[in-house]
């Protein structure tokens, strides 16, 4: 589809409402542990399964702490441009891959061209541990997932994203995306259309969706964000923050 000739806008995060400290994301306890409400896992489609509830408050503050500083530059936070040239509503930053609609690279070419932050071994060992989690250990062995690219999206108020098909990658390995601060609607149509009828999915902070099998190429998006529904404590900005992880089959 090309890229357009006009580059991506840097943005800025405001500062955090209380200071921050370096929080570790240990997976054996921050995914469940006693702090951690109700676990509620259902197939909402084909290979298609929401797990409500599946990180924990405490590894949700891990998580945003560390977006802030994926944010920094370099290669860090910016709003994205289609080849048309529009700019889109949510804020993005990559990990392990640098993804520029509708293609990767290994530096941010649409902003400093730095070299793209690396994927920390924890944040793959959470996108393994979610397809365990949501397929069940025996079936995840049949749509084994390892993950070496993230898209960190910064939905501020109003930002949406349209539905799209996750494409550009060879690998048909399932998508994992985690939901933290406001709810939103997550809206799911086909693998060979975009229209309706949908499935519209509420993820809530904490909340875990993967996609993968028939279902690997399903359009969806974000069409609504409910704000002011995040919990308490997270220091994220305003909106919604979402972390997909994906395998993309590429080398180099």
């Amino acid at each position: 589809m090309g890229r357009s000739r006009l580059g991506g806008v840097p943005t800025v995060l405001a500062p955090p409402a209380t200071p921050q400290r370096q929080l570790a994301l240990a997976l054996d306890s921050g995914i469940r542990d006693g702090d951690a409400g109700p676990r509620q896992r259902r197939e909402v489609l084909p290979w298609v399964v929401h797990v409500a509830g599946w990180l924990t408050p405490a590894a949700q503050r891990a998580l945003a702490a560390q977006f802030r500083q994926w944010a920094l530059p370099p290669a860090g936070l910016r709003h994205p441009r289609v080849p048309s040239g529009e700019l889109m509503s949510v804020q993005s930053v990559c990990l392990g891959w640098h993804w520029q609609p509708y293609a990767y690279s290994r530096t941010a070419d649409d902003t400093d061209h730095a070299p793209v932050k690396p994927l920390p071994p924890e944040i793959a060992d959470l996108g393994r541990t979610a397809v365990a989690d949501a397929y069940g250990r025996d079936h995840a062995a049949t749509e084994p997932c390892d993950p070496d690219a993230a898209i960190v999206n910064l939905y501020s108020p109003g930002a949406r994203l349209g539905l799209h098909q996750d494409g550009e990658e060879p690998s048909s390995a399932p998508v994992v995306t985690i939901s933290l601060g406001d709810t939103c609607v997550f809206r799911l149509a086909g693998v060979d259309r975009r229209t309706s009828p949908f499935t519209d999915v509420i993820l809530e902070s904490g909340d875990l969706l993967v996609f993968g099998g028939a279902n690997r190429r399903i359009y969806h998006g974000v069409p609504k964000v409910r704000s002011g529904t995040a919990p308490d404590g997270l220091d994220l900005p305003p909106g919604r923050l979402s972390l997909t992880l994906r395998e993309t089959g590429l080398t180099g």
